[in-house]
């Protein structure tokens, strides 16, 4: 079987990006800076609406595919597979991969194009059902794998939780199959009896969006139950060692963690003996951006030469429901 790499990068996130003070005086919330800025690490994020821009899921997409397929310099239509990692999609039919398609090869073609709703490991989960097809079928010479967030598009008014988290941002990978192996291991854990803790649980068949719920503020993203704060520092180190056993490697060049919490991020490095050198985080450009996170994080870790050709590189991210994603490869 045939392996991929990764061809061409791009990212994208809407607007000037606004700081805590301003996101005060935009939203009418108040929030405690001083933590946000100091332990999760977030300074800055982009928000479309807060803005006045007129952009939603699928033109965060747009954008960051556009950037990657100029990167790697390729024909758009020569692109056979359209995953979109996201669970902020434009609509709940059709996929936003499918929309993605149409605007990026204007016409029906022989691609194939389809979403992964893995709460906010949908990136890394998409990547390694990319990987593996790309691999396993000889008509199919490039992938487009785009992680999003428009999670903002669901935060109700006067929410301070949601506002000083969630941001938008959209990142993507052009892949392109290859003989050498460089794909070396996909990893996943799901629990669903952890579902009721966060989401947006109005608007599908169990719960339908009525006048009543709105008025009642029963919409949108809801925190049902607190997160467990010590779960990722608990669980990412497991997470890395077992993919890391599968891939057949000792150690990484990189490791890239769900960009929710910074101070996280670096006990976990500490637990694994690593230096926080490392790792990158971009929450403080950012905000958190869920799905997107893990491409932008690379995107700025490549361009800020942290990583380089031939580095073994691991992703974790986690979220919701429960769901973790993480990929071994070498860039």
């Amino acid at each position: 079987m045939s392996s991929v790499s990764i061809k061409g990068l791009g990212i994208y996130a809407p607007g000037k990006a606004i700081d805590n003070r301003e996101l005060k005086m935009l939203t009418g919330i108040e929030l405690d800076s001083e933590k946000i800025e100091k332990k999760l690490g977030m300074v800055k994020r982009h928000i479309a609406h807060l803005r006045g821009i007129e952009e939603t899921s699928a033109d965060f997409a747009e954008k960051a595919a556009l950037n990657a397929i100029e990167d790697a310099g390729i024909d758009r239509k020569e692109i056979g597979l359209f995953i979109v990692g996201t669970d902020t999609p434009e609509y709940i039919s059709p996929a936003t991969a499918v929309l993605l398609q149409g605007r990026i090869q204007k016409g029906a073609s022989t691609s194939c194009a389809f979403d992964v709703a893995a709460s906010c490991a949908s990136f890394t989960t998409a990547l390694d059902v990319a990987a593996n097809m790309l691999a396993g079928r000889d008509d199919l010479q490039y992938a487009l794998v785009t992680g999003l967030y428009n999670m903002p598009a669901f935060v109700r008014p006067g929410d301070a939780f949601g506002y000083s988290i969630f941001a938008d941002g959209a990142g993507a990978f052009l892949l392109e199959r290859c003989p050498e192996k460089k794909y070396l291991a996909g990893h996943q854990i799901a629990d669903g009896t952890q579902w009721d803790y966060v989401g947006v649980y109005t608007g599908g068949t169990k719960i339908p969006y009525t006048k009543e719920r709105q008025e009642r503020g029963q919409y949108g993203l809801e925190l049902l139950q607190r997160l467990p704060g010590d779960r990722n520092v608990k669980m990412w180190p497991i997470v890395v060692r077992d993919a890391m056993k599968k891939a057949g490697v000792r150690s990484a060049d990189h490791y890239l963690f769900t960009q929710i919490n910074r101070s996280v991020i670096l006990e976990v490095m500490d637990i694994l003996g690593e230096p926080h050198e490392k790792t990158t985080t971009v929450m403080d450009r950012y905000g958190y951006t869920g799905s997107a996170c893990i491409p932008m994080a690379f995107y700025h870790a490549v361009g800020e030469g942290r990583i380089k050709r031939g580095d073994v590189i691991v992703t974790v991210a986690s979220g919701a429901g429960l769901a973790v994603g993480c990929n071994v490869f070498i860039y």
